[in-house]
């Protein structure tokens, strides 16, 4: 990175680290660590949305939407999360391929499917082949979005459903006797409500969805877990910077991050569910009043 590095042969101490540490790909090490930050900021709020909406389906009156809800969170739930991530990244993949062949290639007569091989017509590949690298790179990142908005909201489904099922029916009930119709008691009673009923639950999610963010390198995606291990191995006379096996090192930096990423989590959780309990008839809420007093 600086003109000082062009020989890395002729570094001795300090001055090798620092232009070790500078290299492109170290570079690409550290805008990693922010790809991780921005699936996190990304993801969860999409994962709650799709929560949002199965815990709807699983409530309504309506048994093929109750159906289709239940089935949505029963499926995800049930199959292990690295098949889901191998398979649906796959099948997403194939299927926006497909939907873009039908509308460019209609004139296309050659099977798309031939034993395991799936093939379409070159303008149907997205991104095309000759698109920068930057496109295929932000492809391949929507595509993790939404696998894990998938995954992570069938479970956020589940909990979410449970909170709506823990407010009390007697509040519910009162509201419609004052004149609310049932809109109304859903958006003011029932949803401010839940949600203290809700913050363990996907308090938990977020950690989880935080030690899950390794799995993005089996979506195509080089993240930090990647990265520490391909920058830590042992290089070999033909790389500018050899080394020995550092990837304790670099594995235990991304200890501390992950730590600090917890634990970051766990002080801005327990502040929100104070604030949510304030005044509310649960244990936490009941817990404050007591030591008011």
């Amino acid at each position: 990175m600086f003109s000082s590095c062009v020989d890395p042969s002729s570094l001795q101490g300090l001055n090798w680290l620092s232009c070790y540490l500078t290299t492109g790909k170290h570079i690409d090490f550290y805008w990693s660590f922010l790809t991780v930050l921005t699936l996190l900021v990304v993801t969860a709020p999409t994962a709650l949305a799709f929560g949002f909406g199965g815990a709807m389906l699983a409530r309504s009156p309506h048994l093929p939407l109750r159906i289709l809800g239940k089935g949505y969170t029963a499926m995800v739930r049930g199959i292990p999360d690295i098949v889901f991530f191998l398979f649906f990244v796959i099948a997403l993949d194939q299927s926006i391929e497909w939907l873009v062949h039908q509308v460019r290639c209609p004139d296309w007569t050659d099977p798309i499917r031939n034993g395991l091989e799936f093939r379409v017509c070159p303008q149907a590949k997205v991104p095309q082949n000759s698109s920068p690298q930057v496109w295929h790179s932000i492809y391949g990142f929507v595509l993790a979005v939404i696998t894990f908005a998938l995954v992570f909201g069938a479970f956020a489904a589940n909990v979410l459903y449970g909170a709506m099922q823990a407010v009390p029916r007697a509040q519910l009930e009162t509201a419609e006797a004052y004149g609310m119709n049932h809109g109304q008691v859903f958006r003011r009673v029932l949803v401010p409500q839940m949600w203290v009923y809700a913050l363990p639950g996907l308090s938990n999610l977020w950690m989880i969805l935080i030690k899950a963010t390794p799995l993005l390198f089996l979506l195509g995606v080089q993240d930090i877990v990647y990265w520490a291990r391909e920058l830590g191995g042992a290089k070999t006379a033909v790389y500018a910077f050899p080394h020995p096996d550092w990837r304790l090192y670099y594995f235990l930096a991304l200890l501390v991050f992950y730590l600090a990423m917890t634990k970051f989590s766990e002080v801005v959780l327990t502040r929100v569910q104070n604030r949510l309990s304030h005044g509310q008839a649960t244990a936490a809420g009941e817990a404050q009043r007591k030591a008011a007093t």
